[in-house]
C-alpha cells in the first residue's frame, strides 16, 4: 500500500500506446515557460535554503489550507504557531483522505519529482518522510533556484503590483545562472472602489512612486505610463487584471475624468458613478498595456474573502475564496469591441473561473484575432478551482471545438510555491492523453502522429517562447 512507483510511474496517466509516444517522445523533455505565478522573487534573489518541507509545501498554499479546514483540523496547524513538524503531520493524516482532489495527485508527483520519494504519505511515515525531505532541502541543490532548474524552468513571471520597487528582480538580473524571472504589472486594484478610503491610500502610494501628483484621470494616466516604463526597463512583458465582476456601465471617460477628483476630495459618489469609473478604468488599463505591447491576462470570476472572520484576522488569499456568478458576456463584448475598433487590442489571454463561463470565453476569445499574430486572443488555461484533470480536459475540449487547440500557449503554475512545476507535466499528460485518445479512437489519422507530436511540442513551449517574446 506505500509504494507508489507502479502508480505514478513513467506511464501515469496515459492509457494508450500513442499517448505515451506523445508525452515520452514530444512534452517530457521540453523546457517550462510560466507565465503566471505567485512566486517571491526576493526567494529567488536570495536563494537561501528553505528551513522545512512545511515551509515550502504548506506556506501559503490556500489550496491545501481549505482541504484542512474541510477535514475539521485546527487552524494552529494551518496558519497558526504549530511547529512546522507538527503541521506537517496533520497534513499527512489528512492526505489520503483527498483522494478525487486534485491534490492527491500533485502533492505525490512533488514528492517523487523533486525528493524521488515514492511512497504513499500518511501518518505512519510521516515523521520520516519530514526529516528525509529536510535533510534534502539542505542542500544548495534545493534551493529556490535548484528546484527551478530541477524542473527545467526556462522563464517564469511573477505577479508584481505597480508600486513594488522590483528590488528582487533586479538583484536577479545581475546573478548568474538564474532561470529568466519577469515581473508582471498586475494594477486591478486600481478597480475597486468599494471602499473609497483604501481606494485613497492607493492611489497616494501609486503617486509617490511615480512622484506624479494624481488629481484626476489624466494625471493618473500619466503617472501609470511612468511606472509602466519603470517595468519595461526590468524585463516585464506581461500584464494581469483580476476581475471579480464586469461593470455594465458604458465607458466614458469625461465622466471618469470628472469623478476621481470627487473621490480624492472625499466627496460622496453613487453606485452609478462606481460603476461608470470601473468601466472606464478597465479600459484604460487595457489601452496602456496595449500601448506598451505587453500580453495581457483577464482572470475573470473570482468572489474573495467570503469568509470575512478568517479575513479580518488572517488578509487575504488564505482559502476564502470562490466562483462568482456575474454576468460576463455583453460588457466583455464591449470592452474588447470598443478596444479593437481603436486599434488599442492588446494580446490577450482570458480565463474563467466559473466553468459557467467557459463556452463564452472560448467564443469570445475568436471574435477579436487578426493578422498581427497567430492566436492574438487565447482562451487561457484551466485556472483555479477548475485547474484538475477534469477541468484541463473540459479546457482542451472547449479550444479543439471553438478554435485552433494548435496555437493555444498551454500550463502555467498559478502558484506561491516553488513545488508546483510538476503542474506542468500534470498537464502535459493530460494533453498526450487526450490526443492520443482521439488518434487510437480514429479521430486523428494515424499518419499525423508525428505532426500532433510537433504540436504537443508547441503548446508545451514554443507557443509561449513565440508568444510572450521572451
Amino acid at each position: 500500500m506505500s509504494n507508489m512507483k507502479e502508480w505514478i510511474g513513467k506511464d501515469f496517466l496515459l492509457t494508450t500506446a500513442t499517448a505515451q509516444k506523445l508525452y515520452h517522445d514530444h512534452a517530457a523533455e521540453m523546457p517550462i515557460i510560466d507565465f503566471h505565478n505567485h512566486l517571491n522573487p526576493a526567494l529567488i534573489a536570495e536563494n537561501k535554503t528553505f528551513q522545512s518541507i512545511t515551509e515550502v509545501w504548506l506556506g501559503g498554499d490556500h489550496y491545501k489550507w481549505r482541504l484542512m479546514r474541510g477535514f475539521g483540523i485546527d487552524e494552529k496547524y494551518i496558519t497558526g504557531d504549530a511547529s512546522d513538524r507538527d503541521k506537517f503531520k496533520k497534513w499527512a493524516e489528512l492526505l489520503p483522505y483527498t483522494i478525487g482532489n486534485p491534490i492527491f495527485h500533485w502533492s505525490h508527483l512533488e514528492l517523487s519529482r523533486y525528493f524521488n520519494i515514492n511512497e504513499l504519505v500518511n501518518s505512519t511515515n510521516a515523521d520520516s518522510i519530514f526529516d528525509q525531505c529536510n535533510e534534502m532541502l539542505a542542500s544548495p541543490e534545493f534551493s529556490p533556484c535548484g528546484l527551478l532548474n530541477k524542473m527545467k524552468v526556462e522563464s517564469l513571471c511573477t505577479t508584481d503590483d505597480p508600486i513594488d520597487s522590483l528590488a528582487a528582480h533586479q538583484a536577479i538580473a545581475k546573478q548568474k545562472d538564474k532561470p529568466d524571472v519577469r515581473p508582471t504589472w498586475r494594477a486591478d486594484k486600481l478597480l475597486l472602489v468599494a471602499d473609497l478610503e483604501v481606494w485613497r491610500t492607493y492611489v497616494q502610494q501609486l503617486s509617490n512612486k511615480s512622484e506624479i501628483k494624481i488629481t484626476n484621470l489624466t494625471s493618473l494616466i500619466e503617472a501609470l505610463e511612468k511606472l509602466q516604463l519603470f517595468f519595461e526597463v526590468n524585463g516585464c512583458k506581461v500584464a494581469d487584471i483580476g476581475i471579480s465582476q464586469f461593470s455594465e456601465a458604458s465607458i466614458n471617460l469625461e465622466q471618469v475624468e470628472l469623478i476621481i477628483p470627487k473621490i480624492l476630495q472625499e466627496e460622496e459618489i453613487s453606485e452609478e458613478e462606481k460603476a461608470t469609473y470601473q468601466a472606464g478604468i478597465l479600459y484604460v488599463l487595457c489601452m496602456l498595456n496595449q500601448k506598451k505591447n505587453w500580453v495581457q491576462q483577464l482572470h475573470i470570476g473570482p468572489l474573495r474573502n467570503n469568509n470575512t472572520r478568517l479575513f479580518n484576522s488572517l488578509g487575504s488569499d488564505v482559502g476564502v475564496d470562490s466562483m462568482a456568478d456575474s454576468s460576463v458576456a455583453i460588457p466583455l463584448s464591449t470592452l474588447l469591441g470598443k478596444l479593437d475598433n481603436e486599434q488599442k487590442l492588446a494580446k490577450t489571454i482570458l480565463y474563467n473561473l466559473n466553468p459557467k463561463d467557459s463556452d463564452v470565453l472560448a467564443t469570445m476569445a475568436y471574435n477579436f484575432n487578426d493578422a498581427s499574430c497567430k492566436g492574438k486572443m487565447q482562451y487561457g488555461a484551466a485556472w483555479w478551482f477548475l485547474d484538475n484533470y477534469d477541468g484541463m480536459t473540459k479546457q482542451l475540449d472547449h479550444i479543439s471545438n471553438y478554435g485552433l487547440l494548435s496555437q493555444f500557449v498551454g500550463m502555467l503554475t498559478d502558484s506561491r510555491s516553488f513545488l508546483s512545476f510538476t503542474r506542468h507535466e500534470y498537464f502535459r499528460r493530460i494533453l498526450c492523453e487526450y490526443l492520443g485518445q482521439k488518434i487510437e479512437n480514429g479521430l486523428i489519422p494515424t499518419s499525423m502522429t508525428l505532426f500532433t507530436g510537433k504540436i504537443v511540442e508547441n503548446i508545451c513551449y514554443n507557443n509561449a517562447k513565440q508568444y510572450f517574446q521572451f
